[in-house]
């Protein structure tokens, strides 16, 4: 692992001498120091990804590509290069000694950040096979490569066959955009030995081949629906004892030209070995950037790996843009609310570049299409926008600029952005606030029924969004405009306390409402309760019915009806007072599970409240009753905001039991194995918890300044976190526990920048430990400590 960045340089350079005649990956060799992990073989019949920024394949585990997903009903497997879809996959079979043998049932998978394996034992006939797969950055392709072991005595003669299932069609909303699916028709192209498939009605073509010549071509029945193709190329092949055979697989694609898939086809082959070399390279320094080393080790694996997600769910379409997408395999296009909470993640780990692709790509649309600041929802990778906008996105884009200024301290950054934070901020109250209370209606994160009113999570979003544009307005000269963003936000802080807060409850309220708008949800909850077995949300819901009807009136009052997990972004926000925010983060723990929060609150199971235990999840793909990631990890920030450090621990602790629960190396939306089997938004749940308030960093680019705050849970002894980066300089941090003795180290690599320690409450330091030329601040009520050297170190007790 610390060797990465030095071997895999090495390797780089040592790349363009090999031969380009046939593809030369030693995987083995290769991915000998890369970190990988087994997956579990009771989820070998659930999907996996091979990613890449152009191209990436989703399949099974045992290596079959069954039909899933449900956007486009079965179709979202397969091999992808959006906006269209090239194959449904591929299945090979062996005939050995006229017994035919498919490789539909892998006896292993194994993960790799930038490659996967599916391993396969065919004991009867003294046969191992590895299947290996990868994606090259910015290619539209990929490269499979069987590497088969002959572990008998004698020389295996067999017949291997490789099908492609072509099925070149629109992605998502491809109707929209006048992209009609034809038919797809195949040419076997003899001189370069490969089956070429182009869809009749469009410029849409996918190849496939090997770096061996083949013995037989046909076009077979493959059992896919849609209205592809299936073509196989079939290779006599010998293999003598205890010895190994390489044959290696390009697809390639395009939805543009034969040509520029053809090219693609022979540039993949010619360079795979290279491609690799430099994705091994660039995910090494994925991996260093923000590294985490803590006692707990689960969690820093978990983190590591979340590095790498990320970068699974960039997507490229060079027409349209480049942006991170929500999930894998529903959700593989772009969403307003998920960046808003995963790009803030992002520029914590270092992954600065897409950061700033997203905003502008959810930008330029969102004002084309709408115009007046309101930020889009979801877009598919054709630029046909599904939802132009729910509610809450709006003032979450406001402070995501926010926050990214603070990493960057790009003044034309933040100008660029900052008008549609203006207008947008406009739109949010002068369109949208019926009663004038401040509070804007509409849909927020909840997406039931009737839960359009007055959401708590709208309100505390544009809180925070109006603070935050506040001291936007202040970097850029306007005072006026700062003063007038700044006093709502005091007014909006003080309604969002006295008006959402539930004392009987010990909560916020879900919404602001009428009795009427409340009965009618209450009948529907009454329902879904009742349907799932949940007798106490029965009786709670009843008995709010009968105080309603006791007591009708037309007044708007604050509803806690589903207890759903956006009651506790007043806490995410660090707006709700600290008596009702303790209050509040106690109810809470009511709504957990062993991996986390419910998104409903209703729904909660026995395992509610619960510290150990298990929980399976539904095969049939349903968002009731689920647990989330993200409303954990909102959970953890919350309750890091009040103080709590050990709490948010066991919050993301939580949310670690389902790493690698399904997918190894990843973490499911829905907790811990349905849903998306990678998912965007999960680094916020890591990336803030920790770096922002367990090590504190708090970061001020513009004044090349970092103030690091820190908060550390009682039970880490020792922890660093190393090469953060914020703009131009890095910087790390290294703490240790003994007994009372508290010691931290922090370092930087820019001259020029300021570091500003402050002391956690109570704390006494001990002035015969501090090195640097250190000046004493004050932070409140808080001691602190400012430096312009390159490192300082202080210790302290408490």
């Amino acid at each position: 692992m610390k060797n990465w960045t030095t071997l895999f340089f090495l390797i780089s350079m040592l790349v363009s001498g090999c031969s380009k005649e046939k593809v030369g990956i030693d995987f083995d060799k290769e991915m000998e120091n890369v970190p990988k992990i087994t997956g579990k073989p009771s989820y070998l019949d659930s999907p996996y990804v091979t990613a890449g920024n152009r191209v990436y394949m989703v399949g099974h585990q045992n290596g079959t590509f069954p039909e899933i997903g449900w956007h486009i009903k079965g179709e979202m497997g397969g091999i992808w290069d959006h906006p269209i879809k090239l194959m449904d996959g591929f299945k090979v079979s062996l005939e050995i000694n006229n017994k035919v043998f498919h490789l539909d049932r892998a006896d292993s998978f194994i993960n790799y950040p930038m490659a996967n394996k599916h391993v396969y034992r065919l004991l009867d006939e003294n046969l191992t096979i590895d299947r290996w797969q990868f994606v090259p950055d910015d290619r539209e392709g990929l490269l499979v490569q069987f590497d088969i072991e002959n572990t008998g005595s004698s020389t295996s003669q067999f017949e291997f066959r490789f099908l492609g299932g072509s099925d070149l069609r629109p992605t998502w909303l491809g109707e929209k955009t006048d992209m009609v699916d034809g038919a797809d028709k195949a040419e076997f192209l003899r001189d370069s030995d490969v089956w070429l498939v182009k869809d009749k009605e469009n410029p849409w073509f996918v190849l496939f081949g090997a770096d061996e010549r083949s013995t037989s071509q046909s076009e077979v029945a493959h059992g896919f629906s849609g209205l592809g193709i299936a073509t196989q190329l079939a290779y006599s092949l010998s293999i003598p004892a205890k010895a190994k055979k390489t044959l290696n697989f390009i697809i390639a694609g395009s939805y543009q030209s034969q040509e520029a898939a053809l090219k693609t086809y022979d540039d993949i082959k010619t360079n795979s070995l290279k491609y690799l070399s430099e994705k091994k390279l660039r995910y090494s320094r994925l991996a260093q950037q923000s590294k985490l080393t803590i006692p707990d080790k689960d969690i820093e694996e978990a983190f590591e790996w979340l590095k790498y997600n990320c970068d699974w769910l960039i997507r490229t379409v060079p027409e349209i843009g480049t942006g991170i997408t929500a999930g894998l395999p529903d959700y593989p296009w772009w969403f307003g609310v998920d960046s808003e909470y995963a790009l803030k993640g992002y520029m914590a780990i270092g992954q600065t570049d897409v950061v700033y692709k997203t905003i502008r790509l959810l930008d330029s649309v969102s004002n084309a299409l709408n115009g007046n600041g309101k930020i889009i929802h979801e877009m598919s990778t054709n630029g046909a926008v599904f939802n132009d906008g729910n509610i809450n996105e709006t003032p979450q884009f406001a402070s995501l600029i926010w926050e990214v200024y603070q990493w960057n301290g790009d003044k034309e950054f933040l100008r660029k952005y900052f008008s549609t934070v203006k207008k947008g901020l406009s739109w949010l109250m002068e369109e949208n606030d019926k009663n004038k209370n401040l509070f804007p209606d509409g849909f927020g994160m909840m997406e039931i029924h009737g839960l359009n009113s007055e959401m708590i999570d709208v309100a505390a979003y544009t809180q925070r969004a109006f603070t935050d544009a506040s001291k936007m307005a202040a970097e850029l000269d306007d005072p006026a405009l700062s003063s007038n963003y700044k006093e709502m936000a005091h007014i909006i802080k003080d309604q969002i306390n006295r008006a959402f807060w539930s004392e009987e409850s010990g909560s916020y309220a879900d919404f602001l409402g009428t009795d009427e708008q409340a009965l009618h949800l209450i009948e529907d909850a009454l329902v879904r309760a009742d349907t799932l077995n949940k007798p106490w949300a029965v009786t709670e819901l009843k008995q709010t019915k009968q105080k309603i009807l006791a007591a009708r009136s037309a007044k708007s009052k604050p509803f806690v009806l589903h207890h759903n997990w956006v009651v506790n972004t007043p806490m995410e926000m660090g707006i709700a007072d600290s008596a009702k925010a303790i209050k509040g983060l106690e109810t809470a723990d009511n709504f957990v599970n062993p991996f986390g929060m419910f998104v409903t609150g209703i729904d909660r199971d026995i395992s509610a409240g619960s510290d150990d235990g298990s929980f399976k999840g539904s095969k049939m793909f349903s968002y009731t009753g689920a647990v989330m990631t993200l409303p954990t990890g909102v959970q953890a920030i919350a309750e890091n905001n009040y103080g709590r450090p050990d709490k948010a621990l066991n919050y993301i602790k939580r949310m670690t039991r389902t790493f690698s629960y399904a997918l190894p190396g990843s973490i499911y939306e829905v907790s811990p194995d349905y849903g998306m089997m990678t998912q965007a938004w999960n680094i916020y749940g890591y990336a803030i918890p920790i770096v922002h308030q367990f090590f504190g960093i708090r970061p001020d680019a513009v004044n090349k300044k970092v103030v690091v705050k820190p908060q550390m849970p009682s039970k880490w002894n020792s922890a660093s976190l190393e090469n953060v980066a914020v703009a131009n300089n890095l910087i790390s941090i290294f703490y240790k526990k003994k007994d009372s003795l508290f010691t931290m180290v922090i370092k930087k690599t820019e001259p020029d920048w300021t570091i500003e320690f402050v002391l956690p409450q109570g704390a006494i330091p001990d002035p015969g430990s501090i090195k640097g030329n250190l000046r004493t601040i004050t932070y409140g009520e808080h001691i602190g400590f400012r430096t312009e050297d390159m490192e300082l170190q202080i210790q302290w007790k408490q």
